[in-house]
């Protein structure tokens, strides 16, 4: 990873380790930002903007410390400048210190490294992987087979147990926060059980007749 790393502060967009992202790049900094990363590595860092970041979007509004950097797959640089990239997440940082000399964002980070597996943590996550799919198997009958070639189409399929939980936690429909704690967790164990722990929580709130009031 480069000493600095390009920073793209969304406020609804989260990455994750081996998960791909289109994007499409149309504010004058951020195109700077994609030219000097294809002159450079192609690497970028997606990180959140912080809730009250409408007060200051065009400066440079607070973001949290833990992101995912990304490897520009993908380009096409459209005629009026503007860019439509695929990002593949490659490794979790946390942002060190910014750098302010260029029109975007750029910082010093220190890579984050999930926790190793332990033999016992393989046994729960086999346990967690089993109960997301049961989880979502309902949606994936609802949506039918035209459309489950997504992330939750794939519950099934062969990705193995750090593709899967990646994926579902960044495809899913879960709100920013919920996707930048679970980016957060150190281990995939943890990811996974966290994201069991929402999903059925949302479940018994979709089931229980006035509970979604009494949560918001």
């Amino acid at each position: 990873m480069s000493d600095l790393l390009p920073l793209f502060p969304l406020p609804n967009v989260v990455l994750f380790p081996n998960v791909f992202l289109p994007l499409h790049i149309f504010e004058p900094r951020y195109r700077e930002m994609v030219a000097d990363a294809l002159a450079s590595d192609r690497l970028i860092g997606m990180v959140l903007l912080r809730p009250g970041w409408e007060h200051d979007y065009e400066g440079r509004p607070p973001v949290y410390s833990i992101g995912c950097s990304g490897v520009i797959t993908h380009v096409e640089r459209l005629a009026d400048g503007r860019y439509n990239i695929v990002l593949r997440g490659l490794e979790r940082f946390r942002v060190a210190r910014e750098d302010h000399t260029r029109s975007y964002r750029r910082a010093v980070v220190d890579s984050l490294t999930e926790r190793q597996l332990a033999a016992d943590d393989r046994a729960v996550l086999r346990n967690q992987r089993a109960k997301l799919e049961a989880l979502l198997a309902p949606e994936v009958e609802k949506a039918g087979p035209s459309e489950t070639s997504g992330a939750k189409g794939n519950t099934s399929s062969a990705m193995s147990d750090e593709d899967l939980v990646n994926a579902l936690a960044q495809y899913l429909e879960l709100e920013p926060l919920e996707k930048q704690a679970l980016l957060e967790r150190d281990s995939l164990r943890g990811r996974a059980e966290s994201l069991v722990e929402l999903l059925e929580m949302k479940t018994l709130i979709a089931r229980t007749p006035g509970m979604s009031n009494v949560a918001h």
